[in-house]
């Protein structure tokens, strides 16, 4: 397996220039100090293979069946070169175990109501090490000199048009998410400002802007670090008599589209109408917590077949998620593939529903 950790292995020439003549090749090489990993194991020491069935379960929905990325809104491109180059072994395992509350990657560790354990994690590990092409680098040590003030202007020029208000609810990552920012050293952050991630669409900023630009920038980033939020201590518990919202209830009238999905406002309507339905939230136990649907049901994608025998045929199934479909849409096809056939998904997703101001509640019960 080739795991990209190439002995001596050296940057590949970029030709581009660098504010005054200094080449993005140059800078790059003297913020990682000239210090490139070794042919050294990852740290995860884990089975690519097995990573591989647990990634096609659970990630390629979202990340793409290679990891090349954005098949669901925020979901970063895993296989990215210059990503694999300085993300870390311990990067990656925390991304995976505690998630990033708030945003579509959810805490994935059965600690956090996940499906993984410790092993499957390291395994997923590996086979993210193995589409690794670039050497690794250390570019951990880097100490910015900027002023976050500076580059606020810059920063909504040309940064939040993708990545929102203050690195937030734009349609990739978050870059100021807290369990991100906890585990992303300001070499990472520089790293990535100046190669970017061009194939999937975010530019070369050591092109156009200045190193100093690029310092204000991290800066500017890293002042949004916030602690991240204590895992959680009590898990939903999805019980079969809490499974119907209003049973009492009359059936809603839906008008389906092209994809057998409803519009976020019929749902509302529904809702407004107290009809009898189930609202099953497709998403991880962690994003559940942090808020859903009020009257909602926690049922993972994953697990939706564990339950079919608790859905009545005759009451509608409103599946959603928040990226906007794609989890949402793995709940639906199992229960359609078990002969359930009034079952649809939020087309516009949960980000819609609070949008419009729609009852949500926190914690671990409807």
């Amino acid at each position: 397996m080739n795991r990209g950790w190439l002995r001596y292995g050296v940057l590949a020439v970029l030709t581009v220039v660098w504010g005054c003549g200094e080449s993005v090749e140059e800078t790059v090489e003297e913020i990682d100090s000239e210090e490139t990993l070794e042919a050294e194991e990852s740290l995860s020491g884990g089975d690519a293979v097995r990573g591989a069935e647990l990634y096609a379960t659970y990630c390629s929905l979202c990340h793409g069946d290679e990891g090349e990325g954005y098949k669901a809104d925020q979901a970063n491109a895993l296989s990215h070169p210059e990503f694999l180059a300085t993300a870390t072994d311990e990067f990656l395992r925390h991304a995976l175990v505690r998630g990033r509350p708030g945003t579509t990657m959810s805490a994935w560790h059965v600690d956090a109501g996940g499906p993984l354990e410790d092993d499957d994690i390291t395994d997923l590990i590996a086979l993210m090490r193995s589409w690794q092409t670039a050497p690794s680098i250390d570019v951990h040590g880097y100490v910015p000199e900027g002023v976050a003030s500076r580059a606020e202007d810059l920063y909504e020029i040309r940064c939040a048009s993708c990545h929102g208000e203050q690195g937030q609810n734009g349609f990739y990552m978050s870059i100021s998410n807290p369990e991100f920012l906890a585990t992303a050293s300001d070499g990472y952050l520089h790293h990535a400002l100046v190669v970017g991630r061009q194939e999937a669409g975010m530019p070369a900023f050591g092109n156009v802007l200045t190193p100093q630009q690029i310092d204000d920038l991290v800066v500017l980033i890293r002042s949004w670090q916030v602690d991240p939020e204590a895992p959680p201590t009590v898990l939903p518990e999805v019980k079969e008599s809490e499974l119907i919202l209003n049973p009492n209830g009359g059936e809603p009238a839906f008008e389906l589209d092209a994809e057998g999905r409803v519009s976020v406002k019929q749902v509302e309507a529904a809702y407004d109408e107290g009809a009898k339905m189930v609202l099953l939230d497709a998403r991880l136990p962690s994003e559940y917590l942090h808020g859903h649907i009020s009257g909602a049901v926690s049922i993972p994608f994953y697990s939706v077949e564990q339950y079919v025998e608790w859905f009545d045929p005759d009451v509608w199934v409103i599946a959603y998620c928040a990226c906007p479909h794609a989890e949402s849409g793995v709940a639906a096809e199992a229960l359609r593939g078990a002969g359930l056939t009034k079952v649809t998904v939020i087309d516009e997703g949960y980000d819609a529903w609070v949008e419009d101001g729609y009852p949500i509640t926190e914690g671990p019960t409807p």
